[in-house]
């Protein structure tokens, strides 16, 4: 077990949070359940990342960093890092130490094994009856696939995402990006959020249930609509297709969004093509999407007279439009820097970096500021002997 030779925790600095004073055991992996506690510490929370002895398997993806994983140092900021081994009985002991004073934890096991761990949420809420009890699952507590680990791509897959991001009658494609985990993170810090609220008034904790399945349905809500009468085969995707998207320039590409009858006009004048919007065959979306094969190469050939990025400034407020960029343009976007979006953080190990910060904005409770993701067990002692545990019962709990 790594543990930090530091007496004290860090402390935040800056205003409280709307979750100021929530203590939140985090003992998830990956993104789903990690990122939704990011989450809450983005809200003044105090997270504890708790880890196996083995650590949180994101910190070994690959990564160009030498010292850590950019993906967990990106999913974990505003954390504090402790390691226990929980099925020894002295891990166990120390965790449920930190449970008896916490409000929340989150875990991504699956079903059978809390109970195994004796950390189900029967057994914690008899020690805490005020703990909201979080639990990230693959495809929720029952049914004949509640015991299969579950994955985002996984679920992509399995849940008809992939297939509608291919071309129709194509070979199905995988959205990159991790979507289905970051939704699912959305959802836990929407739930426990809601939970504590709840709590207030009843005074007791309560089951939370958030699934990677729930979440890539959820996320499909548009398209799960299916009639009686409709036959089984009849495009469900929303896309308005044609005109809107990504189209080719002189140089780049771009993204035109053109649905609304304002936008679809001020685009036909921007590029010089009045008489598309003059064209009754093409004054509706649901047109312009039938007759895409017409309209586009027009489009095409008037989109070359300029670059991408001249086109943006062009096109300015009236007609939404975006040159793709590379990530790294992001971190210097004037719009992102006016939105205090990036901030500059110090990681132990791999130094100073530039990441994201609050996504959330609150007018009298804005938060504390954010610090960086902790190295491997980087506060263990610290968080332990806040506890009270003894220097004993530390050595022996990872």
């Amino acid at each position: 077990m790594t543990t930090s030779t530091q007496s004290t925790l860090p402390k935040r600095a800056g205003p409280a949070g709307p979750l100021s004073g929530v203590t939140v055991l985090d003992l998830s992996a990956y993104i789903a359940g990690p990122y939704g506690c990011t989450l809450l510490a983005d809200q003044g929370a105090h997270v504890i990342k708790i880890e196996p002895p083995d650590g949180d398997n994101l910190r070994k993806y690959p990564s160009t960093l030498e010292d850590e994983s950019r993906a967990f140092i990106g999913i974990n900021r505003s954390k504090l890092g402790v390691s226990l081994d929980l099925k020894k009985a002295e891990g166990l002991a120390a965790l449920l130490r930190l449970v008896r004073k916490a409000d929340v934890l989150v875990h991504n096991f699956r079903p059978g094994v809390p109970k195994r761990l004796g950390i189900d949420f029967d057994q914690l809420s008899q020690i805490n009856p005020r703990l909201i009890y979080c639990a990230v699952t693959g495809y929720g507590e029952k049914g004949p696939l509640k015991d299969k680990a579950g994955y985002d791509q996984v679920l992509q897959t399995m849940t008809g995402m992939c297939t509608l991001q291919g071309k129709r009658g194509g070979a199905p494609e995988i959205i990159f990006g991790s979507v289905v985990d970051y939704y699912a993170a959305a959802l836990l810090a929407g739930g426990v959020s809601s939970a504590l609220y709840e709590r207030e008034r009843s005074g007791r904790g309560q089951f939370v249930g958030v699934s990677l399945l729930r979440s890539a349905l959820t996320m499909q809500s548009a398209r799960l609509v299916w009639v009686d009468g409709e036959p089984r085969d009849i495009g469900r995707d929303f896309r308005s297709g044609g005109i809107t998207g990504l189209h080719p320039t002189r140089e780049g590409y771009l993204y035109i969004s053109a649905n609304t009858p304002h936008f679809w006009r001020a685009l036909c004048e921007k590029v010089n093509l009045p008489e598309l919007a003059a064209n009754e065959r093409y004054d509706s979306v649901r047109k312009r999407a039938q007759y895409a094969a017409e309209i586009v190469p027009k489009l095409h050939e008037a989109l070359h007279e300029r670059t991408a990025l001249e086109w943006e400034a062009h096109f300015g407020d009236q007609v939404p439009c975006a040159a793709a960029r590379a990530i790294e343009d992001v971190f210097d976007n004037e719009q992102v820097l006016a939105e205090d979006m990036v901030t500059t953080l110090n990681h132990s190990l791999v130094g100073k970096y530039r990441g994201l910060t609050r996504p959330i904005k609150f007018d009298r409770t804005p938060g504390p500021a954010p610090f960086a993701a902790p190295s491997f067990g980087e506060h263990t002692r610290a968080v332990l002997e806040e506890a009270g545990c003894s220097e004993a019962e530390i050595a022996q709990s990872g």
